[in-house]
């Protein structure tokens, strides 16, 4: 019991102990402020008194000292900037984030309810006028960052600017309808956590970001992206339908999106969207040769040659539309009695002896691919002496 009441007695001393320390703490760092220089010093004073004493973290004049010994230092640098005199940016705009972290959280203890239940703010109305001046500092240094290729930082002041539409400090302000810069520093924002693939961050301002219409397809890519790190299949072939439908002709969707149908046999998907393409670019070599292979892949084979013959008026050089009408010739066949249907027959071999030859020109290393159709060409067309070649090549592969 005794050793219960020296306890007691001892944290009662203490506490008179601690205040007196916050008020040597503040009244040194008023000192440093009133000299017109050490901003950095009283600074450190604040900081370190919030480290060490919990108390002190509940204790406004301590966020307002530390406050005014940043913003001091703020416009000191403010001031060589202007001058031209030598000043460190990034540290610069360090200063300026600070004091919105400082205010930001000195605002979250003056709006604590008294004793009687009633909140009244005292200092929110002129602290938000204050930052409200500094606010374009924000997203300068989000810029100054993504410019130094430090993407960590750079989205770490995009945060902050967007932010202040959340905080209780700019009640009113509503900068998500008034600020119309707030797209564009949520693309920065998703941009610099795209550059660093951190798929949450990438995500988590997106819907704001793609507000930013001039830069929506960059946007859609970087959630396309995000969706794939995170394996998320489903989301990741929607966020590809969904920049294709939007900006068809920008490079990074179709091919993705062909490559998603065609993984999943995805064969009429894979036709809307090469028609559609074609629809705003007839002429793209792109889609025509993916609708080619789209055709071949659902045997619509007269269809295929068509698409191909179309490819190679625009491009000669273009091996795979060979490949692919060369391919659908022999598969007509199929189609014939060869009985029957003899003179169509050889029609058939001759027109995919024309493609297949051009397209082992173009592609000699592709004998896997090249090699077996020729067989089968002129073993058919009883072209003995090139039969005999693609034979020896064949036996050669086995």
């Amino acid at each position: 019991m005794e050793s219960r009441y020296i306890l007691f007695s001892f944290l009662l001393l203490l506490i008179p102990c601690l205040t007196w320390a916050q008020k040597k703490e503040l009244s040194q760092a008023r000192t440093y402020i009133k000299s017109g220089k050490d901003f950095d010093k009283a600074e450190k004073l604040m900081t370190d008194l919030l480290k060490k004493d919990s108390a002190s973290r509940q204790n406004k004049k301590v966020y307002l000292m530390w406050y005014e010994a940043v913003d001091k230092q703020h416009e000191a640098a403010n001031e060589r900037l202007y001058l031209k005199q030598k000043q460190d940016t990034a540290a610069f705009f360090d200063l300026t984030r600070r004091m919105f972290t400082i205010l930001e959280h000195l605002d979250s203890i003056d709006m604590r309810p008294d004793k009687k239940g009633r909140v009244a703010p005292e200092y929110r109305e002129r602290h938000a006028a204050i930052l409200d001046g500094h606010r374009a500092n924000l997203y300068n240094g989000g810029i100054y960052f993504v410019r130094k290729v430090d993407y960590q930082k750079a989205f770490d002041y995009f945060e902050s600017y967007i932010d202040c539409d959340r905080q209780p400090l700019f009640t009113g302000r509503n900068y998500l309808q008034n600020d119309p810069r707030m797209p564009e520093a949520a693309y920065w924002a998703t941009y610099s956590a795209y550059m660093q693939k951190d798929a949450v961050l990438t995500l988590r301002h997106r819907e704001l970001a793609l507000r930013d219409t001039a830069k929506a397809p960059y946007t859609i890519m970087y959630i396309a992206e995000a969706r794939k790190w995170l394996k998320d299949t489903e989301l990741y072939t929607e966020a590809l339908e969904e920049g294709f439908r939007r900006f068809p002709t920008f490079h990074y969707f179709f091919p993705r999106l062909m490559d998603e149908y065609y993984r999943t046999a995805s064969w009429d998907k894979a036709l809307w969207a090469a028609d559609t393409a074609l629809t705003v670019q007839d002429s793209s070599e792109l889609f025509l040769f993916a609708k080619s292979t789209t055709l071949l892949k659902m045997e619509r084979f007269r269809e295929c040659i068509e698409t191909s013959d179309r490819l190679i008026a625009l491009n000669d050089t273009l091996s795979e539309a060979y490949f692919n009408a060369g391919t659908s010739y022999l598969q007509l066949t199929h189609e014939l009695d060869e009985r029957k249907d003899k003179k169509q027959l050889k029609a058939l071999y001759q027109h995919a002896q024309t493609y297949m030859e051009r397209y082992r020109r173009l592609m000699p290393a592709e004998k896997q691919k090249w090699a077996p159709a020729l067989y089968r060409i002129y073993l058919n067309l009883n072209m003995g002496r090139q039969f005999d070649e693609i034979d020896r090549i064949l036996q050669n592969k086995r």
